[in-house]
């Protein structure tokens, strides 16, 4: 059975979907394709259906050589049971995913991204959304580092793969 991971953001078209999309790459290079499942959902409805932001993708194309997928969509409260790791990139998305948890059932299931972090000391993510173009290459360093370290942490967890 994969390990589904899903990476969490305000719209859905910046942050989560380059930690999407990062993260797949990572997978593929370390030869786990369908051992690790990923997707993206932001708390807010704002851009169901976009492709992530140009910006984002441009930032992304340049560090990675790598091209981002997928379609913004809204979290649910299903997805507490689809996922077994959902990953916030700022305190707020942590804030508003668990406020859809009132039981408090899955809290253990949600974590800040940058808690596996190895190279960075932000806590957070920042949104790049209204600034310009450094800060799309700061998150795409940023979550290179938490990526890296969110699939050790995975590996170490699921000694099947």
């Amino acid at each position: 059975m994969p390990y589904k991971l899903l990476f969490v953001c305000l719209g859905n078209i910046c942050r989560s979907p380059a930690a999407e999309n990062i993260m797949n790459h990572l997978i593929e290079q370390s030869e786990l394709n369908g051992s690790i499942i990923c997707d993206s959902a932001g708390t807010s409805s704002y851009h169901i259906g976009s492709p992530p932001d140009r910006r984002m993708s441009v930032a992304a194309a340049q560090k990675l050589g790598i091209k981002m997928c997928g379609r913004a969509r809204q979290f649910q409260k299903s997805d507490f049971q689809d996922f077994d790791l959902i990953l916030a990139m700022d305190r707020e998305n942590y804030e508003n995913i668990l406020y859809l948890d009132p039981s408090r059932q899955y809290h253990d299931k949600v974590r800040l991204m940058c808690d596996f972090c190895s190279q960075h000391t932000l806590k957070e993510v920042p949104d790049p959304y209204y600034g310009d173009s450094e800060g799309f290459n700061q998150v795409i360093e940023l979550l290179v580092d938490a990526c890296e370290g969110l699939l050790n942490h995975v590996s170490n967890q699921k000694t099947v793969f």
